[in-house]
């Protein structure tokens, strides 16, 4: 058995994992038991007034005085009580009484009619009982039926003190004359026994579940992080200090031994392929005669690199139906300075960006990464828009010896509610179709592109997307691509591609500006890149 490590990141993770989901089977088994007892008493309670209302359409309030005197022994008095009998035992309830209270002071009841559950040990009071009040609670609720202050009453209770029937709940309505006169209560008393083993059923099941759930997950949790990340990177550190003592590609590749699909595949394959460039890199420098095949293979990898450093796969989050998102990047040169980028900073919030870098080639490449890397470690830590891009800033103004800027656009989308934060550094305006119209341009107030000088606070600005609404972000190489007459495609032309289809996929869109583009320039060779983005918000199962 191994011995187990604290600083591991298995035990971490485990230890991590089992506090969380403790803590969350706490809260959710103190909701869920909360939740289901309120149910059950107002479903209790609704069901014990459902009987009340029933039943009292067979008491003749004119005739009580009458029903007293001759001692229930009357025709009508008799279908009235066969008929509150039916109710009771057909409903489930333990007892349906009509009461006269003493209207001075509500300490006694009368009772007039009583019926009780065929199943129950009880029996039923004589007509003309007397007894007292059973609480000063009860009594207030008399008051009230018979005040008018209120045409229902219920009372819970749950001790055998003031009743011979323990646990119950009494639903209470008013008995009127034909002038509309209050003149007796109905009551209906349900027991709350079977609520109780009911409840306590459910809590017993929920922790039950609830505990062999968290055992489960951290057991998977642990066996998955074993399987699909510690051995994974063990192989890949052994073959890169093999790779670092020996310069020479592995014999059998890591993509062959590292099946995951997620971020260590693609760094295992990275790896391989990084083995196979540096030797290829090492033998072109042997041979004099290889320097163009060198810078080829030089902007090839740059090309590669810049290309793995921008979101690929689309949809990017297949399981995130609340919104559709595209974006595509195609380079003027080997290699660009645009860049885009969309992440998840948590799960209700989604970070989106897109930067035009002032170089080309190689150093705007260069630059262009490390500004990305920049911006979306700072998104990462939960700051809003306006902060991201100036805590950018302030890292790529300190030493800019190159002198070059940065134009970007940044925004947060609150995937819950279509909230979109946005800030722009000197970046081109984007283009928003909101209420089911068409696309166009949204002039917001722009700050000083990035880089350019240092302590520039950017400000926000703030849309509420519905259901349907678009935004679409772009560099300046869509507006400005040029003819072979040097006539630049503009944004009226480009807001006429997005109207072409506004109600389309954003990939769709994209695509639309793309094909009219190209058709524009014809032959004409293009000096900047053209980098676009695009989001429709869907809105939420809710709305």
């Amino acid at each position: 058995m191994r011995k187990l490590n604290p600083n591991s990141i298995t035990f971490k993770n485990n230890f991590s994992i089992a506090v969380l989901l403790t803590l969350f089977a706490v809260i959710i088994s103190s909701i869920g038991i909360r939740a289901f007892n309120e149910a059950m008493y107002e479903q209790y309670e609704e069901g014990a007034f459902g009987i009340a209302e029933s039943a009292v359409r067979f008491v003749n309030g004119d005739k009580l005085y009458i029903y007293e005197e001759n001692g229930g022994t009357s025709e009508d008095y008799q279908q009235s009580w066969k008929q509150l009998d039916r109710i009771c035992n057909g409903s489930g309830a333990m007892f349906i009484y009509v009461i006269r209270p003493d209207l001075t002071d509500y300490g006694h009841i009368r009772f007039v009619f009583s019926t009780v559950n065929h199943n129950s040990e009880y029996s039923p009071y004589e007509v003309g009982f007397v007894r007292e009040t059973t609480n000063d609670e009860y009594r207030e609720k008399y008051r009230n039926l018979y005040e008018g202050t209120s045409e229902r009453e219920v009372l819970v209770l749950e001790s055998s003190r003031y009743s011979r029937s323990e646990y119950h709940i009494t639903a209470m309505v008013p008995v009127k004359n034909s002038q509309g006169d209050t003149t007796a209560i109905l009551c209906v008393q349900r027991q709350t026994d079977i609520m109780d083993t009911m409840r306590n059923r459910f809590s017993t099941s929920v922790l039950q579940a609830l505990l062999i759930m968290v055992g489960l997950v951290i057991i998977l949790q642990s066996v998955y992080l074993h399987h699909e990340l510690i051995t994974p990177v063990q192989t890949i550190t052994r073959e890169a200090a093999r790779f670092a003592s020996e310069n020479k590609p592995a014999a059998h590749k890591l993509e062959k031994e590292i099946l995951n699909t997620d971020e260590i595949g693609v760094l295992a394959g990275a790896i391989d392929r990084m083995e196979e460039q540096i030797t290829e890199y090492i033998d072109n420098l042997t041979t004099a005669t290889a320097e163009k095949e060198r810078m080829e293979a030089e902007l090839s990898l740059a090309a590669r690199i810049q290309e793995a450093m921008l979101p690929q796969n689309f949809p990017p989050f297949p399981d995130r139906k609340e919104f559709d998102l595209f974006a595509s990047m195609k380079p003027a040169r080997e290699v660009g300075g645009d860049f885009y980028d969309f992440f998840l900073i948590d799960e209700n919030h989604l970070g989106l960006a897109i930067a035009d870098v002032s170089g080309k080639g190689v150093p705007g490449a260069l630059f262009m990464m490390i500004a990305k890397t920049i911006l979306e470690s700072c998104a990462m830590l939960g700051r809003g828009p306006g902060e991201i891009l100036t805590k950018t800033n302030e890292a790529l103004s300190t030493n800019n010896r190159v002198d070059m800027f940065v134009t970007a656009w940044m925004g947060i989308l609150e995937i819950s509610t279509g909230r979109l934060t946005a800030a722009s550094a000197g970046h081109e305006y984007p283009a928003l179709r909101s209420g089911g119209g068409d696309f166009a341009l949204l002039k917001n107030k722009h700050g000083l592109p990035l880089a350019v000088m240092e302590e520039v606070k950017y400000t926000e600005y703030t849309l509420q997307l519905q259901p349907g609404d678009g935004i679409f972000v772009y560099t300046d190489g869509v507006p400005e691509a040029t003819d072979t007459q040097s006539v630049m495609f503009g944004t009226g032309r480009m807001l006429e591609a997005l109207n072409h289809e506004p109600d389309a996929g954003p990939e769709k869109l994209i695509r639309n500006v793309h094909q009219d583009v190209d058709a524009f320039v014809g032959e004409a060779e293009q000096f900047d890149d053209t980098t676009m983005l695009c989001l429709v918000w869907n809105g939420t199962e809710k709305e």
